[in-house]
């Protein structure tokens, strides 16, 4: 466990805001949470939100799939007030408060939580919009198939197999795809991440191919 302030003003009159942008302070931006936290109003109005729920384990998570969001409330963190953020259940659009807040989060960390992905949605489209928990294994796997080493491509092409994390084993993909010249030999590399046994991967595999098909000369 863990706990952290945050403190909230209110978009026209905060110049850190101004300068910063509402997505730094992550206002406009629907998404869910890899971790439980509690949070409290501590002072002022507080931020609101608009709350949804979704099954997370109900989904492959590619872009563009349809999160069959729940619609809950629009509320405010104020003053006493204590919430519980669900991991992979809770989805929240913050708005800025009407004046200087504080709120109060205790979080839950589990090591294992950077494996589990956090999600942007459209909540227009209702649908999942990117991934926005990348981890540092993904980063380096990338790094490392870049250097063209044997032993790194060696890796690479045992974690697209059989990691039991999705979304490295598509990073692994994506990354061998970036190493190849030949249309047909990164075809054939996805055709291979099609089949791999992942409704994400194959999605997004049947997206890729698709995308270079339409524009192949």
């Amino acid at each position: 466990m863990f706990s952290c302030v945050r403190i909230s003003g209110r978009m026209e009159d905060d110049l850190c805001f101004k300068a910063s942008g509402a997505k730094s302070f992550v206002y406009g931006i629907p998404h869910d949470h890899n971790f439980s936290f509690l949070t409290s109003g501590y002072l002022g109005p507080g931020y609101r939100s608009d709350y949804y729920e979704y099954d997370y384990a109900d989904h492959a998570g590619y872009p563009g799939e349809d999160a069959k969001l729940t619609f809950v409330e629009r509320t405010a963190l104020s003053e006493n007030k204590l919430m519980l953020y669900r991991a992979h259940r809770d989805i929240h659009s913050q708005l800025p408060p009407e004046s200087l807040s504080v709120s109060i989060n205790v979080m839950h960390v589990d090591p294992a939580q950077h494996w589990y992905d956090q999600y942007g949605f459209d909540l227009e489209e209702e649908r999942i919009e990117r991934v926005l928990s990348p981890n540092s294994t993904e980063a380096f796997l990338r790094i490392a198939v870049a250097t063209g080493s044997d032993e790194a491509q060696d890796y690479a092409e045992w974690v697209g197999r059989h990691h039991p994390s999705e979304r490295l084993r598509q990073a692994s993909f994506e990354a061998r795809s970036v190493a190849l010249t030949e249309r047909q030999d990164r075809d054939a590399l996805w055709r291979e991440a099609e089949g791999a046994g992942s409704r994400m991967l194959a999605q997004i595999a049947r997206g890729k191919r698709a995308e270079s098909a339409a524009s192949a000369p």
